[in-house]
């Protein structure tokens, strides 16, 4: 029996496991709270960036919660517009890299019908945004009913959940799976992850339906970046870019080789 779970063990690891791992895969958390929103996790190459709306008086505001409110940050001056600025200066594509890819991780925090049709109205004013195949918006938080998704144009995706069952519908729409690694375990980020082999069961699935897989609200240190890259999801959350950036830098085989390679 013990040879037998070693094995699904070690079977599931490899299943998941992508080949490399880059600030591509990195996912900025809550990434209006950094001191300069957009621009570091941009810089640092992200792949995802997060930023939580309210729709307040006919406009969106970036905003953890009611009370940052107040502060009046727009997204169109959070986000929009610097999107704008970078595919101006890129030739039409989010990065000087015309094969690297943005995502937006739009975390609805309001109602979910209004907000999404208020996002797609400004997106809609700038035809840059929603022509260019480098740039993803996808839905989080607060979304329409998965029967509604397909409705939706098709420059909107959605985060849908792990583990939950989708019609063929909604599944041509879904972009990205994601799930509140709290449900799963209570690891700490030290030490042995005890719920490993549940975890690698559930990103599994995930590779199943050909999505990426995220877990949110995981620990954010080394160690913990270390264990979600042996379970194989495709973005890591974190609110330390830099910190992050070093550390799959350090981890890299490309780089750990130039680092290597002495010049004659």
């Amino acid at each position: 029996m013990k040879l037998f779970i070693l094995l699904l063990f070690c079977y599931l690891h490899t299943q998941a496991q992508p080949a490399n791992y880059t600030t591509a895969n990195a996912h900025s958390h809550n990434d209006y709270h950094q001191a300069v929103p957009f621009w570091t996790a941009y810089e640092h190459g992200f792949g995802s960036i997060e930023a939580d709306i309210f729709l307040q008086d006919n406009e969106l505001l970036v905003a953890h919660d009611t009370q940052e409110l107040r502060q009046h940050h727009t997204l169109q001056e959070y986000y929009i517009q610097p999107l704008l600025s970078c595919l101006q200066k890129n030739g039409g594509f989010a990065y000087p890299d015309s094969t690297k890819k943005l995502q937006l991780l739009i975390d609805i925090k309001t109602d979910s019908i209004g907000t999404l049709n208020k996002l797609i109205q400004l997106i809609s004013v700038y035809p840059a945004l929603t022509n260019t195949p480098t740039i993803k918006w996808v839905i989080s938080g607060n979304r329409p009913s998965p029967d509604l998704f397909s409705s939706y144009p098709p420059f909107i995706w959605f985060d849908a959940e792990l583990r939950k069952q989708y019609s063929a519908a909604a599944w041509s729409r879904i972009a990205m799976l994601s799930d509140n690694f709290a449900r799963y375990s209570r690891w700490r980020g030290e030490g042995r992850l005890p719920e490993k082999a549940l975890l690698l069961s559930v990103i599994k699935e995930a590779r199943q339906h050909h999505k990426p897989a995220r877990l949110w609200n995981a620990p954010d240190n080394r160690e913990a970046w270390q264990q979600l890259i042996q379970l194989g999801v495709d973005y890591i959350n974190t609110d330390h870019i830099a910190e992050l950036d070093a550390f799959l830098q350090q981890r890299s085989p490309k780089k750990k080789a130039r680092r290597n390679t002495v010049a004659p």
